[in-house]
């Protein structure tokens, strides 16, 4: 492994790819979505294009009369109430782009580091509930190599936050590993979901976040909905978008795609969360009982201290795990 500043001594844009370099990715095509907002229920229309090199992943609010840009990192994250929302600075009177965690996931499971995401209201649409419809919408334009090395973020020191005593309490944390794997694990007491996995592990360099994880939808209480449409939440939820749990038993007709859908939903919307770092992490993450605040929480707290971490390039792609190094096949 090496770090950058060594890699670039070596390295210059437009002078080929060094054999074996881990390389940078984009989409070959444009490819476009039409959806709702799970929570503000809107109609919207979703771009993505493809970007050049060290770009990163960027939204882009089209609707208004002058284009926001919102370029991803842990302090541009101003909401965290039933899914990550962005803004400018991070300000929450600033234009806003609502619930991007299912789409950075998609992206993060499909190691896409540059893409322009045009968007025409401020949530992106749910589509399924899950992150397989966005695989399928980035798969199908293509994926493409870049002439610029692959920046990861290696985490160095055990990093975590913590909130709560007792049953109340709930953590997260990110350790050093050579790679990048999740666990995961959900402690909702009601009978449909403790009849499900509880705790789940995965990791990344399977190569197999389509099929495990990525078709995991989100869900919810319907002891809760008068509540969160008194906020303004969940308005464009429905049964085609989202798991809907009574009392005592799934609503859905068709049930659970997974056994543990619940918890891998959990671990899905991490990813995303994690991928707001703006480069992909090397790292061991846990969590017990977190959500959108508290795993921002944790990303803001390593990117705060620069000994926790240190950007790396990799001259050698096989030295790196499988899924993370292989360029992800056409859906």
């Amino acid at each position: 492994m090496e770090v950058i500043d060594r890699f670039a001594a070596r390295w210059r844009p437009g002078s080929g790819t060094i054999p074996g370099m881990l390389q940078q990715r984009t989409l070959k095509a444009m490819t476009r979505a039409v959806g709702v907002g799970v929570h503000g229920g809107q109609r919207v229309e979703l771009t993505l294009r493809p970007a050049p090199p060290d770009h990163g992943i960027v939204f882009r609010r089209v609707d208004l009369p002058q284009p926001v840009e919102i370029r991803l990192s842990a302090d541009v994250v101003s909401d965290t109430r039933m899914a990550t929302t962005l803004s400018p600075g991070g300000d929450p009177g600033a234009p806003k782009v609502k619930t991007v965690e299912h789409l950075l996931s998609a992206c993060a499971g499909l190691g896409l580091d540059n893409l322009t995401v045009d968007i025409t209201a401020e949530e992106v649409p749910i589509l399924d509930g899950s992150a397989a419809s966005f695989v399928y919408l980035l798969q199908s334009a293509g994926i493409e190599l870049q002439d610029a090395p692959k920046r990861f973020i290696r985490v160095k020191k055990t990093v975590e936050v913590r909130e709560g005593e007792g049953a109340r309490l709930m953590w997260a944390k990110l350790e050093p590993f050579e790679g990048y794997k999740l666990s995961f694990e959900i402690d909702f007491d009601h009978p449909a979901v403790d009849q499900t996995g509880q705790r789940v592990s995965f990791d990344m360099g399977t190569g197999n976040y389509k099929r495990e994880i990525a078709r995991a939808r989100t869900f919810g209480f319907t002891k809760d909905v008068d509540m969160m449409r008194a906020r303004g939440l969940g308005l464009g939820g429905s049964m085609d978008n989202v798991i809907v749990v009574d009392e005592t038993k799934v609503l859905n007709t068709e049930g659970l795609r997974y056994d543990d859908e619940f918890v891998k939903h959990k671990i899905l919307d991490a990813i995303g969360d994690m991928a707001m770092a703006g480069q992909p992490i090397l790292a061991a993450y846990s969590a017990f009982k977190s959500g959108h605040a508290l795993n921002n929480k944790l990303l803001r707290k390593l990117m705060a201290d620069r000994e926790a971490y240190e950007i790396v390039t990799f001259a050698d792609a096989s030295r790196l795990p499988r899924g993370l190094s292989e360029l992800a096949p056409a859906w």
